[in-house]
């Protein structure tokens, strides 16, 4: 089993930063490469950001490609998500989640077998 706890979410206006943490404990983290995702209401779980297990390639959803960055540090458990130029479509609950990582291509929800509780992110206009 691996335990994922996001946190870092919040309230911010358009144009503003943050910055999601997600730390991992229960196995070797570095097995493992890691998503966000994220989910507004009413829509589904769409893959936001991939990063592989040593943090060599990373990968973005479009719409925030230039605005977002995916990182690690497998000393710390932790992953990350710099968000910058927030726009009020990125107000969403962000999840991140974790897979063994084959090598593949990792971006959908059911490629993905653990998954933390969630933070709110909200941007206003």
């Amino acid at each position: 089993q691996v335990q994922l706890v996001e946190s870092g979410g919040g309230l911010v206006q358009a144009g503003d930063s943050l910055r999601l943490s997600c730390t991992a404990s229960g196995r070797t983290f570095s097995n493992y490469g890691m998503g966000w995702f994220r989910q507004a209401p009413g829509k589904e779980r769409e893959f936001v950001a991939f990063i592989r297990r040593n943090g060599g390639s990373t990968w973005y959803e479009d719409s925030v490609k230039g605005r977002f960055t995916i990182s690690r540090d497998n000393a710390k458990n932790t992953v990350y998500l710099q968000m910058n130029s927030l726009k009020p479509e990125d107000t969403a609950v962000y999840y991140c989640a974790a897979v063994q990582d084959r090598g593949y291509y990792y971006r959908v929800v059911r490629d993905f077998d653990y998954w933390g509780q969630g933070t709110q992110v909200t941007v206003s206009s």
